[in-house]
């Protein structure tokens, strides 16, 4: 009898001690998929061997702890175990397609903060997140309007009405509940299972009101915010010691945000602000307040993100404290408590200095300000098919949201 187990074919023979002159010849009766041989026909009162070789051919081995001596049982039977279980650790490859609208992040180490310009709440530490995959826009005001407008058909409740200048620019006067709300609210009618729960059991959906005990299923295959380390790990698109997602200085042509090229406002940015403009961007400063621009207007970065710098501030999942990299290095997801949540990237109202990379703003979950994408996490998304929601299993898995491998962003 042959069994193949994958690609690997096992041939298994025994041997009676003793042969009967006139007798039917051994016969393996079973082999099942756990591991256990059954071979009939045997003299009662001796002993069969077990031997194995990868072809019929041979070399035949006997070199299997407790299979050399098997003692038959009354019934000319014996029973053994063969351990015939195989399995390959390593790593997931990369789907071959992304999800639309969403860029892949690979996996890595980094230098998250930096000592540029003096940030004293982001001293430089090595951090490692593992892949993910992120929405490449802000989330607009149009992506925004069409989950919230089902999500509160089906129970869902959320603070403000939020605001954007047009279909296609960020979402604005968002708060941080209503981000984390509407990202459970964008898995779930998704078919994707919700990240974000109000209990620790991991089965009250995270719906309504504003919840701090906020508990996170970081496995689970829904969008989610990003992490802190998800995030400025993203934002510099595979560059190292960068002010911005491109190089250390910025421009009218590079991002949305209030410049002053020779410090005659603010008395800063005078080293890196290459305007030539100095106020607000002259491509957006029009109409009525806020100066935003449509996303996805400036180039991308490394990674194929857009908006990383200015435009609107994004949310992330991270208490605001320091240091980086609570509780550990590996994968931070930030401290269990501080002075309101992080956001990052800067916005259209601040200077470059704002803009940067490491720069970090600690404020209120209820402030109204923007989110951006929401990230997905790479290890959720294998469950899902296409996780965080989209992150293959392997990865793990990220206001953008994330899929987390196997995040996405709002604004």
């Amino acid at each position: 009898m042959k069994t193949r187990f994958q690609c690997f074919l096992i041939a298994l023979t025994l041997l009676a001690a003793v042969h009967q002159a006139v007798a039917q010849s051994p016969v393996i009766t079973s082999f099942s998929q756990n591991g256990q041989l059954i071979c009939a026909n045997l003299a009662t009162g001796t002993v069969a061997s077990v031997e194995w070789a990868s072809s019929l051919s041979g070399p035949w081995n006997t070199n299997w702890a407790g299979l050399t001596a098997v003692a038959v049982q009354p019934d000319g039977t014996i029973t053994v175990g063969v351990p015939m279980f195989y399995r390959v650790r390593g790593v997931a490859a990369i789907p071959l397609t992304t999800p639309d609208g969403m860029a892949f992040i690979p996996a890595g180490a980094f230098t998250m903060g930096d000592t540029l310009d003096g940030e004293s709440d982001a001293l430089p530490t090595n951090v490692t997140v593992s892949a993910f995959y992120m929405d490449t826009n802000l989330v607009s005001y149009d992506q925004w309007q069409t989950i919230h407008n089902s999500a509160t058909n089906i129970g869902y409740g959320f603070d403000n009405t939020a605001i954007g200048k047009g279909a296609n620019y960020p979402v604005e006067t968002v708060t941080w509940y209503d981000a984390v709300k509407w990202s459970n609210a964008r898995s779930q009618l998704a078919g994707l299972l919700p990240v974000y729960y109000t209990n620790a059991a991991l089965t009250a959906v995270y719906t309504n009101g504003d919840v701090d005990a906020v508990y996170v299923n970081w496995t689970n295959s829904g969008y989610r915010l990003p992490t802190e380390a998800e995030w400025e790990y993203a934002a510099r698109g595979g560059l190292s010691g960068q002010r911005f997602p491109w190089g250390n200085t910025i421009s009218e042509t590079q991002a949305n945000y209030y410049g002053d090229p020779n410090g005659s406002q603010l008395k800063m940015d005078t080293n890196f602000d290459l305007g030539p403009y100095s106020g607000y961007n002259t491509n957006f400063d029009t109409g009525n307040l806020p100066y935003t621009s449509p996303v996805g207007y400036f180039a991308p970065n490394g990674y194929r993100l857009y908006d990383m710098a200015g435009n609107v501030l994004e949310w992330c999942w991270d208490w605001y404290a320091t240091p980086y990299g609570q509780p550990t290095t590996n994968n931070p997801t930030g401290p269990a408590s501080g002075g309101g949540r992080v956001l990052r990237g800067g916005n259209w109202g601040a200077p470059g200095a704002a803009n940067k990379c490491a720069q970090r703003d600690g404020t209120p979950r209820r402030t109204q300000r923007l989110l951006r994408r929401l990230p997905v996490c790479a290890e959720a998304l294998v469950f899902a098919l296409f996780r965080f929601p989209h992150i293959p299993t392997g990865f793990h898995h990220t206001a953008q949201c994330c899929h987390d491998n196997g995040v996405a962003t709002l604004g």
